[in-house]
């Protein structure tokens, strides 16, 4: 059976948290939200990871993204451990659920399962997998990197914004893409449409092959 992803909806898993029992569903609630996973607590990468986290966690706000951990320990555990991620990244306070999955049964329907890293136990440990979810519960954007990885949050930052701006005006982002820069008009879109759609103006770049598919706008927020 092939993992979540990319279209897939979330499943609707009640989570044990640093703020309490959640529910997926009801904790995404019509927003985007983040969930981020990480091999185990009072561990060093991950550390530096939820402080960063925790200090973009305002820019996240800002465009009504909330923010969802998990690590395979428990929720006391985790509790402990925010105090020295919020020591070691001065300025950060970790205002985000953390979820508990001790039985590592959560990490499984969430397709955040590491394929070679285990515990001392040789029990499974999460990957350092993140899923951003939509409004209609669906993942939008998943990225998997291996516990030596440390994740990019101004990455993380770019493409939420990319993908609010392709949901809100049925635009792509190219490549290196950053907020303020034009984004490109998708092949679905006709030329005249386009030009309709954005008053704006719609630049067509000369190709040698002298198709007109290469098309650039620029859209607001």
């Amino acid at each position: 059976m092939p993992g979540l992803t990319i279209g897939d909806t979330i499943p609707n898993l009640e989570l044990e948290t640093t703020h309490g029992k959640i529910r997926i569903h009801d904790y995404v609630d019509g927003g985007y939200c983040i969930i981020f996973s990480h091999p185990a607590d009072f561990t060093p990468v991950c550390t530096t990871e939820l402080g960063m986290m925790a200090k973009y966690a305002p820019e996240f706000e800002k465009r009504g993204v909330k923010l969802l951990g998990l690590s395979c320990d428990d929720v006391e555990s985790h509790k402990e451990w925010i105090k020295d991620v919020e020591a070691y990244t001065p300025g950060s306070r970790v205002t985000y659920p953390i979820a508990a999955d001790p039985k590592r049964e959560v990490i499984k329907q969430l397709n955040m399962v590491d394929p070679d890293e285990k515990d001392s136990g040789g029990n499974q440990l999460p990957s350092r997998a993140l899923h951003i979810v939509g409004p209609d519960k669906k993942v939008k954007l998943s990225f998997l990197y291996p516990a030596s990885t440390g994740r990019n949050m101004d990455e993380v930052l770019r493409v939420v914004e990319s993908l609010q701006r392709a949901a809100k005006h049925n635009v792509a982002t190219p490549v290196n893409w950053k907020p303020g820069e034009k984004v490109v008009v998708p092949p679905s879109v006709s030329t005249e449409e386009a030009k309709k759609k954005f008053p704006q103006g719609v630049e067509i770049k000369e190709l040698p092959s002298k198709k007109e598919y290469l098309r650039f706008t620029s859209v607001d927020a």
